[in-house]
C-alpha cells in the first residue's frame, strides 16, 4: 500500500485548500446561515475540482474532502462526487455517462443519494414509491440516487418527486425529506446489489475523509486557542491534562485519516473495499465524535458559544457520526459480514 499522493492529487488538494481558505472563512460561513454557498460551489467547479475526481480517484476525492472538512464549507461536494460522478462513471450505461457526466463535472448538475437503502422504497415498472426521512443536500440536487428494497439503483429527478420537504439537520447540509408516489425513475445501468454495495462503500469512504478534515480543523483550533489562553500565568497547552486530551484527539484524527486512505486506495486498485470502508466509517463515527467533543471542551466555556468556529466543527462531526451510522451499528455490520465470510 502506498498512500503517497500523486502529483496530480497533491496539486488538486493544494488548489482546493486555497479556494476553501479564501471563500470559507468564519465570517462568510456565518453569513451563509444554513444554506449552500453557491459562489463557493461555482468557484470549485470553475477550477475543475469535481471533474478531476475521475482522474484522481476516490483517494483524490478523500484528499479534497479533507480540505472541505477543515473549513466546514457548505457545498455538496461529497454527495455529488460519490453519488454522482463516481456512481455514474462506474455503473452508468454509455448513454448515461455521455448525458450526465458533463453537467456533473462542471457542477451544473448536482446528484445526491438516499443511502443506505430504505426498505420503504419500492419499484414497479420504473416507478418508485415510498419516503426517505432525510437526504443530505437534496435541496440543491437535480437528481437523487435511490436504492429500492432489492438494492437496485434508480436516478430520480427531484422535480418529479411527490414532495421535497426541507429538513434542518445538526449541520447545515441543505437536507430534505424525499417523498415518492409512483415517481418515474431511471435505472442506473443494469446493476443490482453489487453496484449498490460499490456505491455505498465509496460514499462511506468519502464521508469518512470529510470527517478526517472536520476533526483536523477542530483540533487545530483547539491547539491554537490553548497555546495563547493562559491560566495561572501560563498557557493552557502547558498543562498535562490538556496535552493528553489533545494527544488523544490527534491519534483519533490520524486513525480516521489512515483508515480512509487505505479504504480509498483499495477501492481505486479494484480490491475488495467493503470491509475497509466499514472500518473507516467506524473510526469516523466513533473517534470523530470523541475528537469534536474534545475540541469543544478544550475551548472551555468559549466552546459553548454557538457563534464560535469550533462549534461548527462540533455540529459537523456529530452530523457525520449520525450519517455514517453509530459505531455500534457499523461494528455489528462488520461482525456479521465477517462471520458470513462476505469480506476478504
Amino acid at each position: 500500500m502506498d498512500f503517497t499522493p500523486t502529483g496530480e492529487q497533491e496539486a488538486a488538494r493544494e488548489l482546493a485548500g486555497r479556494i476553501f481558505a479564501d471563500l470559507a472563512g468564519h465570517e462568510r460561513l456565518r453569513a451563509a446561515g444554513t444554506g449552500t454557498d453557491a459562489e463557493l460551489w461555482k468557484a470549485l467547479c470553475a477550477a475543475g475540482l469535481p471533474g478531476a475526481v475521475e482522474e484522481t480517484g476516490l483517494l483524490g476525492l478523500v484528499l479534497l474532502l479533507e480540505e472541505q472538512g477543515r473549513r466546514t464549507a457548505q457545498v455538496p461536494f461529497a454527495a455529488s462526487c460519490a453519488y454522482g460522478i463516481l456512481a455514474v462513471a462506474r455503473h452508468g450505461t454509455e448513454e448515461q455517462r455521455a448525458r450526465l457526466l458533463p453537467g456533473l463535472r462542471d457542477g451544473t448538475t448536482v446528484v445526491t443519494g438516499a443511502f443506505p437503502a430504505s426498505g420503504t422504497v419500492t419499484s414497479r415498472d420504473g416507478r418508485l414509491s415510498g419516503a426517505v426521512g432525510w437526504v443530505p443536500w437534496l435541496r440543491d440536487a437535480d437528481h437523487v440516487l435511490v436504492p429500492d428494497g432489492d438494492r437496485a439503483l434508480w436516478l430520480v429527478r427531484t422535480e418529479d418527486a411527490a414532495a421535497v420537504e426541507a429538513v434542518e439537520l445538526t449541520a447545515p447540509w441543505a437536507a430534505a425529506r424525499l417523498v415518492l408516489d409512483g415517481t418515474p425513475a431511471e435505472r442506473l445501468g443494469t446493476g443490482g446489489p453489487a453496484a449498490y454495495d460499490d456505491v455505498l462503500a465509496a460514499a462511506r469512504i468519502a464521508f469518512a475523509g470529510l470527517q478526517a478534515g472536520v476533526c483536523a480543523g477542530s483540533l487545530a483550533r483547539a491547539v491554537e486557542y490553548t497555546s495563547v489562553r493562559e491560566q495561572f500565568g501560563r498557557p493552557l497547552s502547558t498543562h498535562q491534562a490538556v496535552q493528553l486530551r489533545a494527544a488523544d484527539a490527534h491519534m483519533d484524527t490520524e486513525a480516521i485519516r489512515v483508515t480512509a486512505y487505505e479504504a480509498a486506495w483499495r477501492f481505486d486498485e479494484g480490491l475488495d473495499a467493503a470491509g475497509a470502508a466499514l472500518t473507516a466509517a467506524w473510526w469516523a463515527s466513533e473517534a470523530g465524535r470523541r475528537v469534536v467533543h474534545a475540541g469543544q471542551h478544550l475551548h472551555g466555556g468559549l466552546g459553548a458559544d454557538l457563534d464560535h468556529p469550533v462549534h461548527r466543527h462540533f455540529l459537523w462531526g456529530r452530523q457525520l457520526d449520525a450519517y455514517l451510522g453509530s459505531g455500534t451499528e457499523l461494528l455489528a455490520e462488520l461482525g456479521d459480514r465477517l462471520a458470513k465470510g462476505d469480506l476478504s
